[in-house]
């Protein structure tokens, strides 16, 4: 491994760690009720166990998998 891997692999762990920081924050302040994709309401369990989550599961699969 070179210094440039090195490099890279550092970035990359703080990249990580100053998301998971800003995801922490976004949990206690932000919350949006209601789907960005199809206006369905999110449910607050789903919004408990993603906090900042902005889609209903269905759209978030789609989002992640591709549309039908």
């Amino acid at each position: 491994m070179d210094q440039m891997d090195l490099a890279a692999e550092a970035e990359a762990g703080h990249r990580e760690a100053a998301l998971q920081h800003t995801r922490g924050q976004l949990g206690g302040c932000y919350r949006r009720s209601h789907c960005e994709d199809c206006g369905a309401p999110i449910p607050p369990e789903r919004q408990e166990a993603v906090p900042g989550c902005t889609r209903c599961v269905l759209c978030q699969t789609y989002f992640e998998e591709g549309w039908p």
